[in-house]
């Protein structure tokens, strides 16, 4: 028997906000996240601007204890952790540390690495040769399992526990595996999502590469410009984002709210073949990846009301638009809407895909498309293929039924979920 897959709870730390009510409002009134950091300006980064959370130590403290903070510097972790336990409280599920083991619970939560700062830390102590200075925690914030592993001890989970990598594809990864397991019965719900830190160890290697603006260091919210014709490279970011997946037979018995439902989504790589290459997707594997996630969501193209694209303001947007109009077979008006977090928060990396599956989910929810606030000049690629009034500019109250969201990661990897409103 094949179950259906409902949410049930969501968390999110964002550059633009932290917990799902300022997350939200954020997103209805087009706030960025992103900010300067004269850190960066200091160690000589072209890009000086970037998306991180705000998260206070009195904040920390609802979620550890004053003994699991002690030592700690892994920021991926944290918030990992407070978007999960948000989303597992949303959900109406307990934390408890004296629960018993809930075997029909489980996470996969996703990142890309761990503890950087934490690790360079280790790393300085070991040089000095005081390496029993390092702590019994090292271990713990640097293995690239650490979010989960937290998670799965503070919730009491007896299922699958486990991280997934899969570079920007990491999240929404995250999602079609938990889906698949509840679908399959074997787990009753999944904790899913991903996390990603911050910082110069994080980001320098981008700005080596120059994939990075470095044009709006005076002006960090207009920076992050995806599908504009004036985008010059994405703005980094981090955070976390998290979902309760959850059979719809559990979530209908515990009377559990739901958000919306996931109807299916599919996993591929290009492998790096076709013009795909590590940093370039194959566009046939791109094309196939969506058309095997409606596949297996059991609809047709003509349904999807909009998209979250993957759209990271660099010179693959227009082709991104491209794949999409192809896969759907739809362009111009009949185009569906189509949005891009990254204006708001920059590109979260590992994180990218789960945070912005919440925010497809709450579009879902609260019936209306955040808008794509630095795309006042569409590519005039992109203008050829769809109409314009279907990249939104402004907050827009609309219908929407079905969502896609895709992401495509490092390594030619690409992932494509969907999901549709809640009709139970």
């Amino acid at each position: 028997m094949k179950h259906r897959v409902v949410i049930t709870g969501m968390g999110v730390v964002a550059p633009n906000g932290v917990g799902l009510p300022k997350f939200t409002e954020a997103l209805k009134n087009g706030t960025s996240g992103i900010q300067y950091f004269q850190e960066l300006k200091a160690l000589q980064f072209s890009c000086c601007i970037g998306g991180i959370p705000e998260i206070s130590e009195s904040l920390k403290l609802q979620y550890f204890t004053p003994l699991q903070l002690r030592g700690f510097n892994s920021s991926g972790i944290l918030y990992g952790c407070i978007a999960g336990i948000d989303a597992w409280k949303d959900a109406g599920l307990e934390v408890n540390p004296d629960s018993p083991l809930d075997y029909n619970s489980g996470t996969i939560f996703g990142t890309g690495t761990s503890g950087v700062d934490k690790f360079r830390e280790a790393i300085y102590k070991i040089d000095a040769k005081n390496v029993k200075r390092l702590g019994s925690t090292a271990v713990l914030q640097t293995m690239a399992s650490g979010v989960s592993a937290f998670l799965g001890g503070i919730l009491g989970l007896g299922n699958q526990v486990t991280t997934n990598s899969s570079a920007c594809t990491t999240g929404t990864e995250a999602i079609i595996l938990g889906m698949e397991r509840v679908q399959s019965g074997k787990a009753k719900r999944m904790l899913v999502g991903s996390s990603s830190d911050h910082g110069p160890y994080i980001w320098g290697g981008f700005d080596a590469m120059r994939v990075m603006t470095y044009k709006h260091n005076n002006s960090p919210t207009t920076g992050s410009r995806p599908m504009s014709a004036t985008a010059s490279g994405f703005v980094p970011g981090s955070g976390a984002g998290a979902l309760v997946l959850e059979s719809l037979e559990s979530a209908l018995e515990r009377q559990a709210p739901i958000y919306a439902e996931v109807l299916g989504g599919a996993l591929n790589s290009g492998g790096q073949r076709q013009g795909g290459s590590m940093t370039a997707p194959n566009e046939e594997a791109v094309v196939r990846c969506i058309t095997d996630a409606i596949s297996n969501a059991g609809i047709n193209s003509s349904a999807i009301d909009t998209i979250n694209g993957h759209l990271t303001a660099t010179t693959k947007d227009s082709v991104e638009i491209k794949n999409w109009s192809n896969a759907l077979n739809r362009q111009g008006t009949d185009f569906p809407y189509i949005n891009s977090l990254k204006s708001l928060v920059g590109h979260c990396l590992t994180a990218a895909g789960s945070i912005e599956s919440v925010a497809t989910v709450l579009q879902i929810k609260e019936q209306f498309i955040f808008p794509n606030i630095n795309c006042s000049d569409l590519h005039p690629e992109i203008a050829q293929l769809i109409a314009e009034e279907k990249v939104p500019k402004t907050s827009l109250k609309t219908t929407i039924n079905i969502a896609a969201k895709a992401s495509f990661g490092f390594g030619d990897v690409n992932g494509c979920v969907i999901f549709k409103k809640n009709s139970e």
